[in-house]
């Protein structure tokens, strides 16, 4: 009752050791905590992959079952979690919650105003470990991280060659289908 009480009052009791967070319930600091010690206590059954959150192993177990229980009510299609849903449903209506600050400049999703606004400020906070380039956009970096690494993670189904990004492959398998776009 008294932690129940906590929600009208506004009370907060707990302090993060960490930061100058304060929470009013415990559970709500043990979960903030993990942000700061990295703990990541749920374990997917399929790959062992760990979480720091139980909702965030939900959805990446959806991955292995195939599981989209979230469908788009305009064109049927399903997906995995509901805030790819609630994004993807932007592309029906053209909604544009996202308004960068120094342009007129509108934008579907948070990400891609982040990107954008880095064209204005300069920023690439993400560095390559190997060379120290630097990138605007952590995939970026990630495609980059593979000229290093060697890593093809994008097998094609129809022969034994595999690429470094998902647009080479899919421009792979227009060999086999004879696909033209």
């Amino acid at each position: 009752m008294k932690i129940h009480e906590r929600i009208h009052t506004g009370e907060k009791l707990l302090f993060c050791e960490y930061c100058e967070k304060v929470f009013s319930t415990k559970r709500n600091l043990i979960r903030h905590i993990r942000t700061h010690t990295g703990e990541k206590p749920f374990v997917c059954q399929y790959c062992e992959k760990s979480f720091s959150y139980r909702w965030t192993l939900k959805i990446h177990v959806r991955t292995h079952t195939g599981e989209k229980p979230f469908t788009c009510e305009y064109c049927k299609k399903n997906f995995s979690d509901k805030s790819n849903l609630i994004t993807h449903m932007r592309t029906h209506t053209g909604e544009k919650p996202f308004a960068c600050e120094y342009c007129e400049k509108v934008f579907s999703t948070k990400r891609n105003l982040i990107r954008h606004i880095r064209t204005h400020t300069g920023g690439s906070p993400f560095t390559c470990e190997y060379c120290k380039k630097t990138f605007s956009d952590e995939s970026n970096l990630t495609i980059h991280m593979r000229t290093h690494t060697g890593e093809k993670p994008f097998a094609c189904e129809y022969c034994e060659k595999a690429f470094s990004t998902k647009g080479n492959l899919i421009r792979h398998i227009w060999i086999h289908t004879g696909e033209k776009p």
